[in-house]
Order: structure tokens, then C-alpha cells, then sequence
């Protein structure tokens, strides 16, 4: 096998003139889990779309909306996904389309189009590569053109499916094997017809599929395994994959001249990402970011690398050991082997809080601007909502919120048993849980009972769904979203717990899991810093599939405690507001409230700060007086009508 870093750099970038950083162009990246972007401290995937930013200068932003578990179809169809990208696409932009792993599906038969009911049972995200297939591509790119942006096609990496030295034809995104079709026989082929569409369309394409064949062929099957693809499955690439893919997707733009002038022409290191973002934490709180740096062409040849940082951020080689304030990185050969590293960082105080990591062998230097934000949370009135799910669904809710009910998508509950329901065989749970293994758990089917074969992630139409909402006048601080989840019947189930307030279309990950021990529950949690406005909902979704080369059944996912937590606060948007056709007018004195211009027959309730209602709802007509609270405070009034829900926060003295 050649070495590593020779596979590494075996091409190098073409030299390419700087542009002005005031150009900005944004780069759409749209496609499945190969492509998206991954929590670094759940999952050890990593989309090639989350690795590209690091091959452009300042004047592109790379922004990555693949989607776990998508199709050309189902990406095109579901709310959350095209409809919303499209909403952020300018004159000027790039839009990259990279389908096939999951229209694959159905060996190569269409899934219909109703998620809910697709044909035959099928996956509905399934797609024939000479038809519906064709049908979407052509949908992205005729509307990326009518929004004055340029489209570019770009053929799926491929999966590790060896067959001697050699990545066989179903590796290649090409299904014709299963219907005996001689390897000239293009109908199943789905990189063949997106090149097709190209042609026909008039849209560059960039090949990743043979890319990426000949780079995972140069490492072999057992190195293959060893680096590029997580040990999951065939399919995922790790950081090292997900790195090179991108690097070779930019490559092969820089040679058909897309963006050429942007890309990154650094031939000695690269860092990814080029700015560390550590986004918000709460007061005490410790999070850690990985890193990536590559090294070719170095002079000297041989020496080390120093890797420190400042202000009060600090740096390991891994997360287990002691972080400090700098590493050292030997190299040799010229070359610096593709490495990952930690930076982590934790504030008593609010504010924000930058720094710099500093990378340099004496010869070259580079410098990433390290940003956190740190955020304290004080007073408010403590929310605690938790489904227990040991007998039904029902939840006990502490403070100001309005629980969301428990709802299943193409899932529906088995029993309530402990996940080992068998007098032979017996549960495991984590220590810190307490429990002995009589505990109940719910335990959820898939629609029908029966899981498909051959799945490897989330499917966006099957998950169980909890909501938490803030009370009028409040918002909600998340600070805790955890829960004990596992499976019963066989060692292959997996899931992904995700979290979003505007119904996905941007989401979170809580967790996921890869490897689960049948009759074993697990812990999930996650503290994030969310921030829930009145008027939204928090929605946590568990996405549960099952590791099987047949169909199966009998295989259940179990939940317990299921758990959301943070703190309610006065909302910090509620101001006197207009309707869209009358100014409210309002004035509060001796012990009444003067209400004018209100809209006819509107409706009017009253909150304290913990949400709780302290009177009954009135009607309200154009003037209207009531009596106000009796005690001195702040209060909240909501006012409904036709025109719309307004918020208005009022004092009491």
C-alpha cells in the first residue's frame, strides 16, 4: 500500500489569483449523510460538506444542509430541506446536488411519493435512476437557475464494497448486478444518469464517484476499513474520507475552472476549521471543539509543529488527556500526516471570550481565531418536565411550560415491559440510574412491525416525537435534554436523538448510537444553550433504525425519562405592538386597565411571570375597560383576534 501522506497529496493545488474577501459567494451543499454535518462529541462521521470549508478563501462560505438519510426525492419533498434552502440561495451562488446512497432503496424501483403510504411497502425515498431519479436533479437545477445561481452536479463518493483490489459495480452506485445486466447495461446506474442530466442539462459534474474509487482502491480493503470509513458500516467516511473527498471535490473544481480563483491555494497546512466557533455555554460549563491539520511540502523536512493557544483556551493531542496550553506535532518525509487534536475551554463569568491557536515549525505560520460565548443564567422559575414511560405517555411537568404530547411518525408502541421481556434473559442499565431490571420501558414497533433491510441511518419519516413549549409570556432556557434509550431483540438497533425549535429545519443532535447491546439501556444527554421564544416549540425526535441484511421483526426500541429541562424567564421581546389594522392603545390606572382600538370580539388573558393565568379571559371590543391585578407587579397580557396574537408586558403599581 503506498503511504499515507503520498496518497494524501498526490495532486497539488493549482496556483489560483487571490480574490477581494468583499466578493462573498455562498456554496449550497446539498445531499445525504455522506455529505452532512456531524456533532463531533456524538458521532465519528464526517460529511465531506463539514470538511470543505477549509478549501476556500474568505470570499465563499460553504454552507453544508445535506441531510441525514435523504434522497434526491425525499430531500426534495419534505419541508424542512429544499424549500428552506432555497430561501437562502442569492444571484451568484453555487449549489453542489450530490444523490444516489438512500435513492437506492428500493434496488433501484421508485418509492412513490406519499412518505406515508409509499407503493408495496417500498421506501418511499426510493427512486429508478432513468426516471424519477432524472426527475428531481432536473427539478434542483432548473430552480437553482431561476434563482440566478449555478448549479453543479456531483456523483456520490463510494462505498467500500471490495471485491479483490477492486470496488465492485453496487459500490459504484450501480445496481445492475441484481438484475444480471451485463457491466454495459447503464439502467440501474445512478451516476451514469446524473451524467446524463449533466449532458442533457448543461451542468457541470464533478465525478466523486470514480474520485473516490480510485482513492479508497489505493488504500485497499484493510486500510480502507482501518481509516476512511467508520467501523459502522461500509458507507460513512471518517474525518480522514470526509477531508480527502472534499479536497478532491475541490480539485476537480479548480480543473473545470468552478470557483477556481476561491479555492485555498496553501500548499504547506491546512486547518480545519479555518475558524473555530465554539458558539454558546452556560457559566462553568466546559466544551471542547476538534481540530484537523495537514501538512505537505514542508520545509524543513523533518522538525515539529507547535500548537498553542491563548487567553485561557487549552489543547490536547486527545480528549482523555491533560489539556494545557500547547502540543507539539513532529513530521517527516516533508509531510505532516492528517491529525486531530482538541481545544477546550470553560468561563466562571459570562461574555465572550476569544483567543488564537498558533501553529507554527519556525518556517510557516498560521493562526485560527478561537470565539465562545459564555451565558448566565439568573433567576427565572425552574421547569422540569420528565415522561417516566414505565405504563403510558403521560409526563409530570413542574413550572411555567405546556408540555407537547407524546406523537409517533411511522412508529406506534408495542408494550410497557422491560426491554428483556423474557424469563430467561435480563436488562442492563447504567449505574447511575438506580434501577433493577423489572423496570418498564416503552417499547416501541415500526409501522407494520417490520424493519427493512439494509438501513444504515435515520429515516426522516420514522421517529416518536416530545415537545415542550414556554408559557405566555415567557421564555424557555434549556440547560438538560436526556433520556435512557436501548433495544430489545437483537443487537442491531441504532438511533440518533435530535433536536430543532423551527420544526427541523435546522437541527441538533443530543446523541446518537452506533453500537447497541440488545436488552441494554443507555444514557443520552445533552446540555445545550437554547434558548425557546414564546410562541415556539421545542421538539425532541428519536429516529430509531435497525442493522439488518433482511427485513426483521420482533426488534424494538425502548425510552425512559424522558427529560427536559431549563428555566423560564419574562420574555424579553414583549412590547405594545401593533395589529395589522389597529393601533393598540393601553393604560393602567386606579385599579383598571383602559384598553383602546382593540380588534372586535379579540380575547384577552392575563399572566403573572411564572405563566400562571391570574384572570379570566375577557372580550374585548374596541374600548374596553377591566379591572386590573390586584397585586403590584409585572404582568403579561396576551390579546388574540383575527389580526394575530400580540404580547403585551404591563406594570402594576
Amino acid at each position: 500500500m503506498k503511504s499515507l501522506l503520498s496518497k494524501l497529496f498526490i495532486v497539488a493545488f493549482i496556483f489560483c489569483s487571490i480574490i477581494s474577501a468583499k466578493a462573498q459567494i455562498t456554496l449550497h451543499t446539498i445531499g445525504d449523510s455522506t455529505m452532512a454535518t456531524y456533532d463531533e462529541n456524538t458521532s465519528d462521521i464526517r460529511g465531506w460538506g463539514m470538511m470543505f470549508q477549509q478549501f476556500f478563501n474568505t470570499g465563499v462560505t460553504v454552507n453544508n444542509r445535506a441531510k441525514n438519510g435523504a434522497s434526491s426525492k425525499s430531500f426534495y419533498m419534505e419541508a424542512p430541506y429544499w424549500t428552506t434552502v432555497k430561501q437562502q440561495i442569492k444571484s451568484g451562488d453555487y449549489v453542489i446536488i450530490q444523490f444516489a446512497h438512500n435513492d437506492e432503496k428500493n434496488g433501484g424501483l421508485d418509492g412513490g411519493t406519499d412518505a406515508a403510504n409509499p407503493i408495496n411497502g417500498t421506501d418511499y425515498r426510493g427512486t429508478n435512476p432513468q426516471t424519477t431519479y432524472k426527475e428531481y436533479l432536473r427539478k434542483y437545477i432548473d430552480e437553482t437557475r431561476a434563482l440566478n445561481a449555478t448549479p453543479v452536479l456531483a456523483t456520490s463518493l463510494c462505498r467500500k464494497y471490495f471485491s479483490g483490489g477492486t470496488i465492485t459495480r453496487k459500490g459504484l452506485h450501480d445496481l445492475g448486478p441484481d438484475f444480471s445486466l451485463p457491466a454495459t447495461d447503464h439502467t440501474y446506474d445512478y451516476a451514469y444518469a446524473m451524467k446524463e442530466v449533466a449532458v442533457e442539462k448543461g451542468v457541470l459534474l464533478i465525478d466523486l464517484t470514480t474520485l473516490t474509487k480510485n482513492l479508497v482502491e489505493s488504500y485497499g480493503d484493510a486500510a480502507s476499513t482501518a481509516q476512511l470509513y467508520v467501523s459502522a458500516d461500509s458507507t460513512h467516511p471518517t474525518a480522514l474520507l470526509g477531508t480527502l473527498t472534499a479536497r478532491l471535490c475541490a480539485q476537480e473544481m479548480v480543473k473545470q475552472n468552478i470557483l477556481a480563483s476561491y479555492i485555498n491555494t496553501s500548499s504547506d497546512v491546512l486547518i480545519n476549521p479555518t475558524a473555530c466557533d465554539f458558539g454558546d455555554a452556560y457559566t462553568g460549563q466546559t466544551i471542547t471543539k476538534e481540530v484537523t491539520i495537514t501538512g505537505f511540502d514542508l520545509t524543513p523536512a523533518a522538525g515539529a509543529f507547535s500548537l498553542s493557544v491563548d487567553n485561557g483556551f487549552l489543547i490536547a493531542a486527545n480528549k482523555t488527556d491533560t489539556f494545557s496550553s500547547s502540543i507539539n506535532m513532529n513530521y517527516t518525509g516533508g509531510n505532516l500526516a492528517f491529525t486531530k487534536f482538541y481545544i477546550s475551554i470553560t468561563q466562571s463569568a459570562g461574555g465572550n471570550k476569544t483567543g488564537t491557536l498558533t501553529v507554527t515549525n519556525g518556517a510557516v505560520t498560521k493562526k485560527v481565531p478561537l470565539t465562545a460565548n459564555f451565558i448566565t443564567l439568573t433567576g427565572g422559575t425552574e421547569v422540569n418536565l420528565i415522561w417516566g414511560l414505565t405504563a403510558n405517555d403521560s409526563y409530570v411537568l413542574q413550572g411555567p411550560a405546556i408540555a407537547v404530547d407524546q406523537s409517533h411518525t411511522g412508529m406506534s408502541v408495542q408494550s410497557y415491559a422491560a426491554p428483556a421481556n423474557s424469563q430467561t434473559a435480563s436488562t442492563t442499565w447504567p449505574a447511575a440510574s438506580g434501577y433493577d431490571t423489572t423496570r418498564k420501558t416503552q417499547r416501541n414497533d415500526p409501522q407494520g412491525g417490520s424493519w427493512p433491510a439494509g438501513e444504515i441511518d435515520e429515516v426522516s419519516t420514522r421517529y416518536t416525537q416530545f415537545g415542550i413549549s414556554p408559557a405566555a409570556g415567557t421564555e424557555l432556557n434549556v440547560d438538560l435534554i436526556s433520556l435512557y434509550v436501548g433495544g430489545a431483540g437483537g443487537n442491531g438497533m441504532r438511533c440518533r436523538i435530535s433536536y430543532s425549535v423551527d420544526d427541523f429545519v435546522t437541527t441538533s443532535v443530543v446523541g446518537e448510537l452506533q453500537s447497541m447491546t440488545s436488552n441494554t439501556m443507555y444514557a443520552v444527554s445533552k446540555i445545550p444553550v437554547l434558548k425557546v421564544p414564546y410562541g415556539k416549540t421545542l421538539k425532541v425526535r428519536v429516529y430509531p433504525w435497525y442493522n439488518t441484511t433482511s427485513a426483521t421483526t420482533g426488534k424494538r426500541i425502548c425510552l425512559s425519562d424522558v427529560r427536559i429541562h431549563g428555566v423560564a424567564l419574562p420574555a424579553t421581546n414583549l412590547a405594545t405592538d401593533d395589529f395589522s389594522k389597529n393601533q393598540l392603545k393601553w393604560i393602567v390606572k386606579d385599579g383598571f386597565i383602559k384598553i383602546e382600538n382593540a380588534p372586535s370580539n379579540s380575547k384577552i388573558t392575563i399572566y403573572d411571570l411564572t405563566g400562571k393565568q391570574v384572570q379570566e379571559s375577557s372580550i374585548l371590543n374596541d374600548n374596553s375597560s377591566l379591572e386590573s391585578p390586584k397585586v403590584n407587579g409585572i404582568y403579561i397580557a396576551k390579546v388574540e383576534s383575527e389580526d394575530g396574537v400580540k404580547t403585551i408586558k404591563f406594570l402594576v403599581q
